[in-house]
């Protein structure tokens, strides 16, 4: 069998991303699948309220909403963005994530390597 580079997640197996990761009162829980120098691909559950404090990455971000809405700040500006949109946060610029209500997101950081 050849190296995984993936990790947390059945392979060669049809699977439903938001399944991966459940929601819990309160919290905002992750499922780390990669994280190296290069890319760090993350699954995160939001409970209704719940957040991640505004801060910057050195990758780009790219944060796709798998169920419910997330309100997004990117420097000054925020995006609501609902089940099965994409917005991608740029590397070096503030952002925040918000729960307008309970949600789930894959999030992708490419860094530069």
């Amino acid at each position: 069998m050849s190296e995984q580079y993936l990790k947390n997640i059945d392979f060669e197996t049809a699977l439903n991303l938001a399944d991966l990761v459940a929601y819990q009162q309160g919290q905002v829980v992750s499922r780390t699948l990669v994280q190296n120098k290069a890319v760090g691909i993350t699954l995160f559950s939001f409970d209704k309220g719940e957040q991640i404090s505004s801060h910057a990455s050195t990758g780009d971000a790219m944060l796709t909403v798998l169920t419910g809405t997330a309100r997004i700040s990117i420097a000054d500006k925020e995006h609501l963005a609902n089940a099965g949109e994409t917005i991608v946060m740029p590397s070096n610029v503030p952002h925040a994530v918000y729960a307008e209500e309970q949600f789930k997101m894959l999030l992708t950081v490419v860094f530069p390597v």
